[in-house]
């Protein structure tokens, strides 16, 4: 029996459904490109650069969004990153909350996963589904870095918690 729960409970957005859709296929080639890759024995290559891809990508994200997210003064200005970083369609496909959020730190709140949702449907076991998580999670490490702040995970879906809890801190404070 799994230990992840993972429902959705906002149901009636139809620009979340559909974004939900994408991202859910989006994680379901992932985890099928990683079982593939598992199958014929190169698991740790395939986990390295799907971690080195992801990241990559992120990483030019978060690269271009530190502009918006910058003070005249050149301080980055943490209470504009979660708008940034998930638009409103994007906070209700993840049912996300504004936790805290102050000019120097960011804490963000997701119930919902639709990527965990998607490796869940094909059938990963929790295991399976933690490591894709972490490996997903890489995207959320780099923006982190690119827009020149730290990203401390204090808990994740992906590893049987109730929600994705994350705190963003500027490091130039």
């Amino acid at each position: 029996m799994s230990k992840i729960k993972n429902e959705v409970a906002i149901t009636n957005d139809e620009k979340a459904n559909v974004l939900r859709g994408a991202i859910w296929t989006r994680a379901s080639w992932m985890g099928l490109f990683y079982d593939e890759a598992c199958k014929a024995g190169f698991a740790k290559e395939m986990e390295d650069i799907l971690r080195k891809a992801i990241y990559r990508f992120s990483l030019q994200q978060g690269q271009q969004m530190r502009e918006s997210l910058l003070t005249q003064d050149g301080k980055l200005d943490m209470t504009r990153f979660p708008d940034k970083l998930l638009p409103p369609t994007s906070f209700v496909t993840f049912e996300a909350e504004k936790v805290n959020v102050e000019n120097d730190r960011a804490e963000v709140t997701y119930h919902f996963c639709p990527l965990v949702k998607g490796w869940q449907d094909h059938g990963f076991d929790d295991e399976r589904c933690a490591l894709l998580c972490d490996i997903a999670m890489e995207g959320d490490r780099a923006t982190a870095e690119g827009i020149g702040a730290e990203l401390e995970l204090l808990e994740t879906i992906g590893d049987g918690c109730a929600t994705c809890h994350m705190f963003y801190t500027a490091k130039d404070k």
